[in-house]
């Protein structure tokens, strides 16, 4: 198993195969939280038994509602870097405000899916962001990352990371594109760390022809009941929670749709209104009760 310094060094950058690469020390010693106790919902109750935990216990997704439009390589639609933003201000300013509320000072982060901006309030510092996504040049631009290494995670799933080592995962508008979510949601709780968190935000905006099917056919109802089974099929996660800020754009297809806003979908941008936020979060095996 590969470790943190076989990946690429945020600060200075080296190439991905730099095998002398070294781990960015914080500066900072981090805060420590105040842990008051904890709510253990955990569904593994027999001691006598190797643990589930982890396990996926059931396939979300249809062979059909894996598909995407454009069968051709990920990693060659990302190959040229996008340094724009996916989503409006108002989506982002709610992103980092829920961000704000909770993740915690000195904590360990990974951000799933990333790419030149993650989102993280600018005042709270980190002991350690780990990027991963599919293009190293937009990863090397973003300034809260210590480490970053790209992956195809349709390609495979499993993360080169260290069972417990983070305290929080976060995938931003992302998870549309997963075609083995059950797998990848799984390998996210091996590397939380016990009471760690995963927080998945999304709105409508996509890459039209590299969504899903189950996606692309849904409404934002179905999409956000979708992450939950995601969540709901991997043995250990708690209960998921569910957040939702619906301005004028709610995400349902409408009957009367032009030729046109197909055409905007098929390029990933946003129809008319407000970009509506959705985020599902859960933790592995109890949720965390913070003073």
């Amino acid at each position: 198993m590969l470790i943190l310094n076989h990946f690429v060094a945020h600060k200075p950058w080296h190439s991905l195969n730099a095998s002398t690469a070294t781990p960015h020390q914080s500066t900072k010693p981090p805060i420590p939280s105040k842990l008051i106790t904890i709510t253990v919902i955990s569904s593994s109750s027999n001691n006598n038994k190797a643990s589930s935990a982890g396990n996926v216990k059931r396939l979300v997704l249809s062979k059909e509602g894996r598909t995407k439009l454009n069968p051709a390589s990920d990693g060659d639609f990302y190959a040229y870097p996008r340094f724009v933003k996916h989503v409006d201000d108002a989506f982002i300013a709610t992103l980092a405000d829920l961000y704000r509320e909770r993740l915690r000072p000195g904590w360990e982060i990974l951000d799933l899916m990333s790419s030149w901006v993650s989102h993280l309030p600018d005042e709270v510092e980190f002991k350690r962001v780990v990027g991963h996504g599919l293009n190293a040049q937009e990863l090397a631009r973003n300034p809260r990352l210590d480490y970053f290494f790209v992956k195809d995670l349709n390609q495979d799933q499993q993360l080169q990371l260290k069972d417990s080592s983070f305290d929080a995962v976060i995938c931003t508008v992302s998870v549309q594109y997963l075609q083995q979510p059950e797998k990848v949601f799984a390998e996210v709780f091996r590397v939380l760390k016990p009471g760690g968190v995963f927080i998945v935000s999304f709105s409508n905006r996509m890459f039209y022809e590299k969504a899903i099917g189950a996606w692309r056919e849904g409404t934002g109802y179905s999409r956000v009941q979708l992450v939950v089974q995601y969540f709901q099929c991997v043995e250990g996660f708690t209960e998921a929670e569910i957040i939702r800020k619906i301005g004028s754009n709610d995400g349902v297809e409408k009957s009367n749709s032009s030729p046109f806003d197909w055409v905007v979908r098929l390029v990933g941008l946003a129809l008319s209104g407000a970009d509506p936020f959705y985020a599902v979060i859960a933790h592995k095996n109890f949720k965390p009760i913070y003073e």
